[in-house]
């Protein structure tokens, strides 16, 4: 009596047939990967078994995301063996005996991870597979994803260090730390995600911007209310223009489209959307002006701490 054999998850038929095309030299290293939704469409599939399909082929290490190109085929990939019956992807590392893992190690790779792929592609899986080491032995480093996730928020606050005592004058102190932080963000775009104002991560590094940032107040005769509130708007500014810049860059990653080449895209129906003269004052926009958000970075900060200059002078004039 046979039993029938249970067919693969859609998933894994994704897999199958790319893994295939990549290892026959149909799709060569460098080569740009079909975007999540255009998988979805291929194969007839739902954006979240697209997405399982990607992460799996992350994972055995056959394609990889590049900012500005979206995912590509891995140089890797050229290196594996084409495939046969039941074989399995090469290990990532051979040749020279693993260097013991360590703390600091853990944290940079967790942290490359999330900066060429995204929040979503760390995990401890994905994240041993990288340093070819079994997943049981992250947990001597780290006890979970959400304590992994604080910790390279801190290792990630803690690569700046914050001059003591800082540029003279309140002001340019706040542009320092505020400006410190946008860096940090673009550096590390995942980094607006996975810090909360109501829940805040407990962590020294972050912790230490927090409380330079108090100081910088010092001598200004305000009451510790108005300067928590501040670090804490500052720090909101700082992460709600970097939340559209993480945006953009999960957007080019899952599409490979750049935001030029979006723009470009929809010129024809911008200028339809202008050229009938009811939207005269949006017309009239410099091109480039909306999506510059370093510009709206520094044009957010220069007017907030035109009102916080605005409050301490009328503190100063009429006293607490």
């Amino acid at each position: 009596m046979s039993t029938a054999q249970r067919p693969d998850p859609p998933y894994r038929r994704i897999v199958e047939e790319i893994r295939a095309r990549i290892l026959a030299g149909e799709l060569r290293p460098g080569e740009r990967m079909p975007s999540i939704r255009q998988i979805a469409q291929r194969w007839g599939v739902a954006i979240a078994t697209a997405t399982r399909a990607m992460a799996t082929l992350r994972d055995e290490g056959l394609v990889e995301a590049k900012v500005g190109s979206g995912t590509v085929v891995s140089a890797r990939a050229g290196r594996q063996r084409p495939p046969g019956p039941a074989v399995s992807p090469p290990p990532r590392h051979t040749g020279a005996p693993r260097q013991a893992l360590n703390r600091e190690h853990v944290l940079r790779t967790a942290i490359a991870i999330a900066d060429g792929e995204g929040l979503d592609a760390v995990s401890m899986r994905r994240l041993a597979a990288e340093l070819g080491a079994g997943p049981m032995s992250l947990y001597r480093h780290v006890a979970n994803k959400d304590e992994l996730v604080a910790q390279m928020v801190d290792a990630a606050f803690g690569e700046p260090e914050l001059p003591t005592p800082g540029p003279d004058g309140w002001r340019a102190k706040l542009e320092l730390v505020s400006r410190r932080q946008w860096e940090l963000c673009r550096r590390h775009p995942w980094l607006p995600r996975a810090v909360s104002f109501t829940r805040p991560l407990l962590m020294p590094n972050l912790t230490a911007y927090t409380e330079w940032t108090l100081r910088a107040l010092d001598g200004l005769g305000l009451p510790m209310t108005i300067r928590i509130r501040e670090a804490l708007t500052l720090h909101g500014l700082v992460m709600t223009v970097a939340l559209s810049l993480a945006a953009e860059v999960e957007a080019e990653q899952e599409t490979g489209v750049t935001l030029d080449r979006w723009w470009l895209a929809q010129r024809r129906r911008a200028d339809e959307l202008l050229a009938d003269g009811r939207f005269p004052l949006l017309a009239a926009i410099p091109e480039g002006t909306v999506a510059d958000l370093d510009g709206l970075f520094e044009y957010g900060l220069a007017r907030h701490l035109d009102g916080f200059a605005a409050l301490v002078e009328g503190r100063s004039r009429t006293g607490p």
